[in-house]
């Protein structure tokens, strides 16, 4: 089990939110970044959550400096939507990106990222919130979970990993922020239809909630 702190950016600021509402500051990205690594994560994430609903590119200048400061694998996403977005991130210190709203609406990137930079490298985050209508009981949110898409979630990540994802990142609505625990169900069923690594996301508030997510044998001491 890998353990990857995540830091929702925006607008060159961490902020924290509850099901994907209630932005508050939570301080700045490089700082964050450099004590996660000093404190044992084994990966960072970065996302620029509003990238996609503004219309614009990641922050460059915040993944550079922070990749500076972070000894660890570090992923970032948020307005990439094509392999020269995404080399621009990579040369900037990244070592994954993550795509979500540009990949669901244009399902080749991830194809086109996969076939430029290996599978190992790109993440296609699934943001999900409950739907009973849907076969799997959940739906597809883009426009960092604005947007219903009427599409299954499950269903969907097991199109991405045959376009070539490496790892799913799914975040339910639900769970998000709450500190109650992850969404164990999407993750089960992603995990279970894609056969990929998938990154337990949005819910966690304690050690027996990562536990949880990564059900093995428990060490003895810590």
């Amino acid at each position: 089990m890998r353990i990857i702190p995540c830091l929702d950016v925006k607008d060159g600021r961490v902020v924290k939110w509850v099901h994907f509402v209630g932005l508050r500051d939570a301080g700045d990205p490089v700082e964050a970044g450099a004590a996660y690594s000093r404190e044992g994560a084994d990966e960072i994430a970065l996302l620029d959550i509003t990238a996609t609903v503004e219309r614009r590119k990641t922050l460059i200048d915040v993944v550079r400096r922070t990749a500076a400061v972070v000894n660890v694998l570090f992923i970032v996403g948020g307005g990439i939507a094509s392999v020269e977005d995404a080399q621009a991130i990579l040369e900037a210190g990244a070592h994954r990106v993550s795509v979500c709203s540009a990949a669901f609406r244009r399902p080749g990137l991830v194809r086109e990222l996969s076939h430029a930079y290996g599978s190992q490298r790109v993440i296609v985050a699934v943001d999900a919130d409950a739907n009973p209508a849907m076969p799997s009981g959940y739906e597809v949110y883009v426009d960092g979970g604005r947007t219903p898409t009427g599409r299954d979630a499950v269903q969907w990540a097991r199109e991405a990993a045959g376009l070539g994802a490496g790892q799913i990142l799914p975040t339910s609505k639900a769970t998000d922020g709450t500190q109650s625990g992850y969404d164990l169900d999407l993750t089960r069923k992603i995990a279970e239809a894609t056969g990929l690594p998938v990154i337990a996301s949005g819910g966690a508030g304690n050690l027996e909630h990562l536990y949880q997510a990564a059900p093995r044998e428990r060490p003895t001491q810590f």
